[in-house]
């Protein structure tokens, strides 16, 4: 836990937002009332006293075009969601982290080519280096902190502090793939740079990115949560769809910052984004380093920078991230050289604002672009084919996997046994599921794959590879 008091820190925080005092909100510009009808359309089906939605704005050549929102901040107490609604925006926060570090290599207290032991000495030495640049752009090889979580039943509603999600980070005694070999999202890079952050400035990075970021910028509403238990004006609640019909509140209690928990507004956003143009916050030197996409060892260009995917969206230039926490879904969406760009905060799960957002930026841009794509989902990934088994074993095959295994990386135990005919894994947390053969000695369930490893013929363990964490060991229990 931390040394300095809450209320210390909240008072600290208050101060660095309060200052400058607090600006008028941005200026907005009409525009034919068609177009706003034709983005009106796009989030009609939230556009209710009896749902959760999201707010959107539309910034264009340095002012908000157009911002409103639809459907409720909070169903208990009946508020509407507005511009000025408060959200958690999940990964988008990522871009301010990187922003972070960037006015701490500009302030010559450090480089994006250090080692990141030589701020965190506490990581395993796993054979190569690893640089703050990698842990920005995915590349590190670190496994994702909250996957390793999920596998071990702990939920975003638990609380949890930085020392929690470090301690988790230091114990994995292997890396996904090399730095450098490859790119594949990583929380965890985002975490550990917030505390090279705190430990380079001195400073949470809530406190520094207030003063060196959101004051400077006059955002007085947009901070980085790192108190659970903090009272925030204005915040929409979080929300998911319950299968039975209706709502349930979905909000986190996580304490750690720097993948994600930035809570800001559709008018907040509009001044970082704007940033962009004007370099008040970094200046263009660092601006453009911070849109500078990885390489990897091999030569290949990738799409992510720090904190941020360059790419194009049909035929025009795009900067953009999206989040995803608890209940909160968000997109940034920007289309620099048309010095346009499209926020979607939403606190209902299972909205997609990337999708909403680019249909809102076809809305105004649509003229300039390329064709669709029709057969590419929304992430620009097709969707892979499911694997198939091409033989079940049978019940006396599957009894020689049955028993109890633990990881000590997790610090958890998994429960396997036979019943009616299927293996079926218990954890902490999570009701029985059943693993469905793959191939030999490898089983699926919910998109993970367990690959079972043997010592002399007999079952020893099983490797878990689920996405952003490959090859987690877990070891039986006492032996056989």
């Amino acid at each position: 836990m931390r040394s300095t008091p809450r209320y210390a820190i909240a008072s600290l925080l208050a101060a660095a937002l309060a200052a400058p005092p607090a600006l008028a909100q941005p200026p907005r510009v009409s525009v034919d009332s068609s177009t706003h009808g034709r983005v009106d359309a796009i989030f009609a089906q939230w556009n209710r006293t009896d749902s959760p939605g999201c707010a959107v704005g539309v910034y264009r050549g340095g002012v908000v075009e157009y911002a409103r929102g639809y459907g409720m901040a909070n169903l208990e107490l009946g508020v509407a969601l507005s511009p000025q609604s408060i959200f958690d925006i999940g990964s988008t926060s990522k871009q301010f982290t990187a922003m972070s570090i960037m006015l701490l290599a500009r302030d010559g207290k450090l480089s994006l080519d250090d080692d990141i032991r030589k701020f965190i000495p506490e990581l395993p030495n796993y054979g190569k280096t690893i640089t703050i640049r990698h842990i920005l752009t995915h590349t590190s090889g670190i496994r994702d902190y909250l996957t390793l979580w999920g596998l071990a039943g702990v939920d975003d509603a638990d609380l949890t502090t930085d020392d929690d999600a470090l301690a988790l980070i230091v114990r994995q005694r292997e890396l996904n793939f090399a730095p450098g070999d490859a790119w594949l999202y990583s929380n965890s890079g985002f975490f550990l740079a917030s505390v090279i952050v705190k430990r380079v400035s001195g400073k949470t990075l809530a406190r520094f990115a207030a003063e060196r970021i959101f004051a400077p910028l006059g955002m007085t509403h947009t901070r980085f949560n790192d108190d659970h238990m903090a009272i925030i004006p204005n915040r929409a609640t979080g929300y998911a769809p319950r299968d039975s019909g209706g709502w349930a509140t979905a909000m986190s209690n996580f304490e750690q910052t720097g993948d994600g928990a930035v809570q800001t507004s559709i008018d907040d956003m509009q001044r970082w984004d704007e940033n962009f143009y004007t370099g008040v916050v970094g200046g263009a030197e660092t601006l453009a380093s911070m849109q500078k996409t990885a390489v990897l060892n091999d030569g290949k260009q990738q799409t992510y920078a720090l904190g941020l995917m360059v790419d194009r969206y049909r035929g025009l230039r795009s900067v953009s991230h999206g989040g995803s926490w608890a209940g909160y879904r968000a997109e940034l969406l920007r289309l620099p050289d048309q010095h346009l760009s499209v926020a979607c905060l939403c606190n209902l799960a299972r909205t997609n604002p990337s999708l909403l957002a680019r249909r809102v930026a076809e809305v105004y841009l649509g003229d300039q672009m390329t064709p669709s794509d029709a057969n590419v989902t929304a992430a620009g990934r097709r969707t892979p084919a499911a694997p198939t088994s091409s033989r079940t074993p049978a019940a006396g095959e599957l009894t020689r996997y049955a028993g109890r295994y633990q990881s000590p990386e997790l610090e958890t135990i998994y429960t396997l046994s036979v019943e009616n005919g299927k293996l079926m894994l218990r954890r902490r947390r999570s009701e029985a599921i059943a693993l469905v053969p793959s191939a030999t000695d490898t089983f699926m369930a919910e998109g993970i794959t367990y690959r079972f490893v043997r010592d002399k013929g007999r079952v020893a363990g099983f490797l878990v590879d689920a996405g952003r964490t490959r090859n987690l060991r877990f070891d039986v229990v006492g032996g056989r």
